[in-house]
């Protein structure tokens, strides 16, 4: 007598954890934002070796932020009118191959051009890599801090990582830093490929945009970066120059600050799973204010240390919050969403360093940061009138 052997009920998958849904994004937002911060360590590279002046050098600088900063609300429309998904790996080599080919170029014009091209990739990432990377988030702000940090981390490294490689092989060693964006950029295409249309209309597929709960906060973070830039900016000339530091201990002071930056990231995605969104964003605007003013008042330069680890955490409470919660008051247009909240937004913060170093002359590093102290208030008042996306 034949026995029937009855299928064995299928076993669900385990559900993948946060990190795992998002390392590949994080990863590749690293690297990318990693081309960003090397330009500003390269530029005085190009003083010592080249003889350029200084407003040359500047405007180097200036070539790689407007190529990375002003075309991202047109990519940022262009991915969601017709996906692009290639178009976050592209960038990726078009932003390691710019980097790396300015520093063999022969003439200033073929440098400017290629930081541009360096910038250009950089701006091509964020929107549709802001927004697939939310499809497989979900509604999980944690899972966005993790892209959000990767950005972050890239940003630190750029730095650290050019000065030992520069010194010792000089301009030409730019050509190093291609491979990993070449890469990385592989290694995306073929993840990004795994999202359809269809998992892109589960997550944006409904809902109603809010344009006016949209420009407050931009509103927000435009005061946030401006914060987050002009600290960036003074840290270490505070540290010397008003406590009477070295210049190392400053150098310290602007890596506790960025690391404090990163931590802050992470921790901000967990509260607002917790807290919800708006509650998050009004949190760290707030908390802002003392510390910067906690700063202020410490005279010591090594007690003010852990000072601005705090400063650089609770500055970049709000970052990953705000991009999540920027496409969720545009539902129907993320890719637009990730490039203003990615791009310009934080790119406008640094219009305001003008002003900071206006006052810098007149009254030194710590009348900036007296400056820089005040402008929470303004993110707390546009803060307050935002609204939990529905």
């Amino acid at each position: 007598m034949a026995v029937l052997e009855l299928p064995e009920p299928a076993v669900a998958p385990a559900p993948r954890s946060a990190w795992q849904r998002m390392r590949v994004w994080a990863t590749a937002h690293a690297v990318d934002d990693l081309y960003q911060g090397l330009v500003p360590a390269t530029v005085p590279y190009f003083v010592l070796e080249r003889d350029f002046s200084y407003s040359a050098a500047s405007g180097l600088a200036l070539a790689a932020t407007v190529g990375s900063a002003v075309p991202q609300l047109l990519v940022g429309w262009a991915a969601d009118r017709r996906g692009l998904s290639w178009l976050s790996p592209v960038g990726l080599a078009l932003a390691a191959t710019g980097f790396g080919l300015a520093g063999l170029a022969p003439t200033y014009a073929t440098i400017w051009l290629a930081l541009l091209l360096s910038g250009l990739g950089v701006a091509m990432f964020h929107p549709p890599a802001g927004r697939d990377a939310r499809v497989e988030a979900g509604q999980s702000a944690t899972a966005m801090s993790y892209f959000a940090a990767g950005g972050s981390v890239g940003f630190f490294l750029g730095p650290t990582l050019a000065t030992p490689v520069l010194d010792t092989w000089g301009l030409g060693a730019t050509a190093v830093f291609i491979p990993p964006g070449l890469l990385m950029g592989f290694v995306l295409y073929r993840h990004s490929r795994r999202i359809t249309a269809k998992a892109r209309a589960k997550v944006y597929g409904s809902g109603v945009d809010r344009p006016r709960m949209f420009a407050l906060l931009i509103g927000v973070e435009v005061a946030r970066s401006s914060v987050s830039f002009g600290v960036n900016t003074f840290v270490a000339l505070y540290w010397i120059r008003h406590l009477g530091a070295s210049s190392a201990l400053g150098g310290t002071a602007l890596a506790l600050e960025l690391g404090g930056g990163v931590l802050g990231t992470l921790l901000g995605g967990r509260i607002a799973d917790r807290l919800g969104l708006v509650r998050t964003v009004q949190l760290g605007n707030t908390l802002l204010i003392p510390a910067l003013i906690a700063l202020l008042l410490c005279r010591d330069q090594y007690a003010a240390l852990p000072l601005i680890f705090l400063v650089g955490l609770v500055t970049n409470i709000p970052f990953a919050v705000l991009i999540k919660l920027g496409q969720d008051y545009l539902p129907t247009r993320p890719g637009t969403a990730a490039g203003v909240t990615l791009g310009l937004a934080v790119s406008a913060g640094g219009l305001f360093m003008p002003v900071l170093g206006l006052v810098a002359d007149h009254h030194g590093p710590q009348g900036a940061f007296v400056v820089l102290a005040a402008i929470p208030v303004v993110a707390v008042l546009l803060s307050s009138r935002l609204a939990e996306p529905v």
